[in-house]
């Protein structure tokens, strides 16, 4: 087992939402890019779509008017780190914001790209695996009370979040077979602080970007990227109250019911799970066994119990996203894949895609490509066609989507950072920002932190900061 880093519990001092169940929610998406039409390196075609930043922030690393991260990350892979939400569905309409600005990068740098090659396009993926078997990431954010222990992360969370991709899951296929997951193969340690030599499940990095006496940053890598809106909100929403039970259990010393799911052998279970979902036999640390959906159903089972117990805040929909959890649960029972592809990516692909492999006998190559066409955010036409004609589930609609690429999450910092990104731009100020901070250095020199992820108002240096730049006139020179 890796060595479990932990900074200690340090829980001197007030902080907002220390002993609730509030949460701060983030999702960080790594795109992947391609080129069709043209002979033009993927690398280019990112400092292409990246040129317009360069030129106003000299940098490919920025934060959006919603408060979101955007950057250029190692290996030419665009990413979207989503602002602080408080909510899953606030999480989940942020992410697709993120959608909304990369496809508008990658539009504008085709544009500028036909002058030259006018039939090339370019190709923005939101999936975990491209054609050569590389791997891009969907790293999922939770802010968890520091009193929880690591080693319950290992023994409770892990045998829920291998399970979950049950229905979380992208899918992938190599034209002949399908999978149910496409991070499985690439994750090979459980928990750990490695970011580099190794892919964990769960990272235990401690940048918690908060209270560091009260919290930590949890920090999933195992989940897949997902096209479907239910599929993002529900992986979050389901992971917000298994550790609710997990806190609550930290707080009193009492049971929680999850003492019993752990598993064996994580890595086989999660190669299990891939290669056959919901039948998968998982081998339990106890010597027993359990399918991933006996599994998931023992888990849902704990979770309504402390829910009839235990009322959340923040105005989580317990009842809602459990019948919805319970739901997809018997439609994965009843093997009712037409359903399923309602909100289910893997379930999606595999029904739509085999439908259409029969009416036209397409190749194993052609195959391929409507899999990568589901994920193409930019000139894809699978997933858009599949929206048209109602196939899909949306929780959101495309206004809320659009008001949400400069509107921030609400109730969070990142509505100050979010105007303050915007009043600095408006008045041309030379500015830099970053989780937890705000600095202005011209035409004034001031700085402000920002701890606290719940607080939405500042104090009053951050008011009056925000004061300032909006004082600023729109013609201010840098």
């Amino acid at each position: 087992m890796p060595q479990l880093h932990d900074s200690g519990n340090r829980l001197a001092g007030p902080a907002a939402h220390r002993d609730d169940t509030a949460r701060i929610f983030g999702l960080e998406t790594e795109y992947g890019i391609s080129v069709s039409g043209a002979r033009i390196d993927a690398a280019q075609v990112a400092m292409l779509m990246f040129q317009p930043m360069v030129r106003s922030e000299r940098s490919t690393n920025t934060y959006v008017d919603n408060g979101s991260r955007l950057y250029l990350d190692v290996g030419a892979h665009p990413e979207v780190a989503t602002a602080e939400a408080r909510t899953p569905r606030d999480m989940m309409v942020c992410d697709g914001a993120g959608e909304l600005i990369m496809r508008a990068m990658a539009l504008e740098a085709q544009e500028r790209l036909h002058r030259d090659h006018p039939q090339a396009r370019i190709h923005v993926f939101k999936n975990n695996l491209d054609s050569a078997g590389n791997s891009c990431g969907c790293h999922e954010n939770y802010l968890v009370r520091r009193r929880v222990p690591l080693k319950a992360i290992e023994t409770q969370l892990l045998p829920f979040l291998i399970s979950r991709q049950i229905y979380t899951g992208a899918g992938h296929t190599d034209g002949r077979a399908w999978t149910y997951t496409q991070r499985a193969g690439v994750v090979d340690e459980t928990v750990s602080s490695a970011t580099t030599r190794s892919r964990p499940m769960v990272n235990t990095r401690d940048e918690p970007h908060a209270d560091p006496d009260s919290f930590r940053r949890l920090h999933v890598i195992i989940g897949d990227s997902n096209r479907s809106q239910w599929a993002t909100m529900m992986k979050a929403a389901t992971t917000h109250y298994v550790l609710c039970a997990m806190e609550w259990s930290a707080r009193t010393g009492e049971a929680n019911g999850l003492e019993g799911i752990a598993l064996a052998d994580p890595i086989t279970a999660n190669l299990a799970v891939d290669a056959q979902g919901p039948d998968a036999q998982l081998g339990l640390a106890d010597g027993s066994h359990a399918t991933a959906l006996e599994l998931q159903l023992r888990i849902l089972d704990v979770v309504e119990n402390f829910a009839a117990r235990h009322p959340l805040v923040d105005g989580h929909d317990f009842d809602g996203v459990l019948g919805q959890w319970r739901w997809v649960l018997g439609l994965l029972a009843d093997r009712d894949l037409p359903a399923l592809a309602h909100v289910v990516d893997w379930a999606c692909k595999r029904v739509t895609i085999e439908g259409i492999r029969k009416r036209r006998h397409l190749s194993e190559a052609q195959v391929r490509q409507l899999d990568l066409d589901y994920h193409d955010v930019a000139n894809g036409a699978l997933y858009e066609s599949l929206l048209a004609h109602g196939r899909m589930r949306t929780l959101a609609g495309a206004d809320e989507l659009e008001r949400a690429v400069h509107e921030p999450p609400r109730r969070t910092r990142a509505v100050l950072r979010g105007r303050f990104v915007q009043e600095a731009r408006r008045a041309r100020a030379r500015f830099s920002c970053d989780w937890t901070a705000l600095h202005v250095q011209e035409p004034f020199r001031q700085s402000v932190t920002l701890l606290d992820p719940f607080d939405d108002r500042g104090d009053a240096q951050c008011r009056a900061l925000l004061d300032r730049l909006a004082a600023l006139p729109a013609t201010c020179e840098t």
